[in-house]
């Protein structure tokens, strides 16, 4: 399988980019010409320069590299059922309620001058074009603080979907107090919150979470440290909110490989965040300790689903001149949802 994967890699030549997300599985990633978290592959999909885009990642991934790419490229998912249970978490028809119900009390109107919407990259086109529509943007881990600086420059609210933890967490170390921070039900009406509460607030989160990241829990931070003194405890921000309080460090895949790699040989972290990332930043660091923080393993089973079989047969079917698995973005929804995207990629 690796031999076929390299040879038809090897035809295909600079014509197709293949773009592999750090949760991958070992056999899928090492084809990978450019590894990283969704905001770095969402810059190599804009830089690309062949005519296909293979992504070893989820459909919204793919997605929003369709609404990078320049006009002419393919985009291809390897197995369409590599999903995301937190970006099903908000429909747009249940974020466009929910919206209603904002301007209805009074806190914003249709164009987003009340409250600044901002979506996760965990999330639909659909919902990133609905923010870009409304003044908002999307943002990832890497740049969520400064979206959040940026959002409240501009309306001093925030609506921010669809993980929670990372809306509150990120709304904490911006200075805004829990209590001032609020958790919006799409299955409740006014989405559980009275009108008092939702004026008060600062951040109104919609109620979505990681099912792998909020696994993590303070009491396994409390074990880790009572079995390993001095160990350092790194967590995404996906996590909890007690979980990061009781962390050393909070930060994107990206930073915490680069926490690990610039630390002095004989370094120990437990880190919080997905088991593939964990065991890889362990084998590429071989003079440092680097466990998981819950040793029950915290898999991301849709992303585990790119195969290197699925990889071997969407780049034959290349070679063979057949695009299969296509991820097309309708032109009505690619508009807004662009703007979204380049209000991110212009904030650091």
């Amino acid at each position: 399988m690796d031999g076929r994967i390299a040879a038809a890699k090897a035809t295909l030549g600079s014509e197709c980019i293949v773009l592999g997300h750090h949760y991958q599985r070992d056999e899928v990633i090492r084809f990978a010409d450019c590894r990283g978290d969704s905001h770095r592959l969402s810059q190599m999909a804009a830089q690309a320069k062949g005519s296909y885009i293979v992504f070893c990642g989820v459909h919204f991934m793919a997605e929003s590299a369709d609404i990078l790419a320049r006009p002419g490229q393919a985009v291809v998912l390897p197995d369409l059922n590599a999903g995301c249970s937190m970006a099903d978490m908000a429909e747009i028809s249940q974020v466009e309620d929910a919206w209603e119900q904002l301007v209805n009390l009074g806190l914003t109107d249709d164009e987003g001058s009340g409250i600044t919407p901002i979506t996760y990259m965990n999330s639909t086109a659909a919902i990133k074009a609905f923010c870009g529509e409304r003044g908002g943007m999307v943002c990832t881990s890497s740049n969520a603080k400064a979206a959040f600086e940026w959002a409240l420059r501009r309306n001093g609210k925030i609506f921010f979907l669809p993980d929670q933890h990372l809306g509150r967490n990120t709304g904490y170390a911006r200075g805004i107090p829990l209590d001032e921070m609020v958790v919006w039900d799409p299955y409740m009406l006014q989405g559980g919150q009275t009108a008092e509460r939702l004026r008060k607030a600062k951040a109104i989160l919609w109620k979505g979470h990681c099912s792998v990241h909020q696994r993590f829990l303070p009491e396994h931070v409390d074990k880790v440290r009572a079995n390993y003194p001095g160990i350092q405890v790194m967590v995404h921000p996906e996590c909890r909110w007690e979980v990061c309080q009781k962390a050393d460090g909070i930060g994107s895949t990206d930073y915490l490989i680069k926490v690990v790699r610039q630390a002095p040989a004989g370094s120990s972290f437990a880190i919080g965040t997905e088991i593939h990332l964990v065991n890889r930043v362990a084998k590429e660091n071989p003079d440092k300790r680097v466990i998981t923080l819950d040793d029950s393993g915290c898999l991301c089973t849709t992303m585990f689903r790119i195969s290197p079989q699925h990889l071997c047969w969407a780049l034959e079917n290349l070679v063979d001149g057949n695009v299969v698995n296509q991820i097309k973005v309708k032109d009505n929804v690619k508009k807004w949802a662009r703007v979204a995207l380049d209000r991110m990629l212009e904030i650091q």
